[in-house]
């Protein structure tokens, strides 16, 4: 499969957020491919959004949101967790959008170990290797849901930031997947901007973090 064209990146950020769902994260690393299909993102843009980076203006730190598009923006945050987006728009407008959970398809034994997970909440599968886990489980789905926890699984860091995300071992590809439905609510986890609705989930999937989504006619 291919890795999305910048071009796919340098539109409208929320053009951008929407068909996101469905694309495939990938990050091979000393040789271990890991992906998960992307089921939940959040849009970020511009200097006028106070939840976004860029809303002080350029920094050392955000610097990656003023770059080209198609670049991947991996950040610490809170001091626990690295967060992984993908800028959007044209060089000099900063916008990006955070992968907040995937369905893993490829090296979920990897994604596994990574994430030092033994059972899923309910206790289940705790003798059994994940090899006998079904693919669409819940426990599967729930290994990558998360902006922190699906970094952890695929093993992105600060060494990510700024990866071209159309050429390097971290990638986004179009493996024609389509939900049948997505869903856009007010972004969580944040104290400002709360009232955009600019999250965007795959309707119903289990795979998604936080609150379920509300869904739209």
């Amino acid at each position: 499969m291919k890795a999305l064209p910048a071009s796919f990146y340098n539109r409208p950020t929320l053009n951008v957020t929407e068909e996101l769902i469905g694309k495939v994260l990938v990050h091979d690393v000393r040789g271990r491919r890991v992906a998960g299909i992307i089921v939940e993102v959040e849009a970020y843009i511009g200097e006028s959004d106070p939840a976004c980076h860029a809303a002080p203006g350029p920094t050392k730190r955000n610097a990656p949101l003023y770059g080209p598009p198609g670049r991947a923006y991996v950040y610490f945050n809170y001091g626990m967790h690295y967060l992984v987006n993908a800028v959007t728009e044209k060089e000099g407008s900063p916008a990006a959008v955070l992968i907040r959970a995937l369905e893993p398809v490829e090296g979920v034994d990897t994604m596994v170990r990574r994430r030092g997970v033994k059972t899923d909440p309910g206790g289940r599968f705790s003798t059994a290797s994940s090899e006998n886990r079904p693919p669409g489980s819940v426990f599967t789905r729930r290994l990558c849901s998360g902006p922190g926890n699906l970094t952890k699984a695929l093993a992105i860091d600060l060494r990510q930031n700024r990866s071209d995300l159309t050429t390097s071992r971290l990638r986004i590809e179009d493996h024609g997947i389509t939900p049948d439905k997505v869903t856009w609510t007010p972004r969580v986890g944040i104290r400002v901007g709360t009232d955009r609705e600019w999250r965007c989930c795959w309707a119903g999937h289990a795979g998604v973090s936080g609150r379920v989504a509300r869904v739209k006619d």
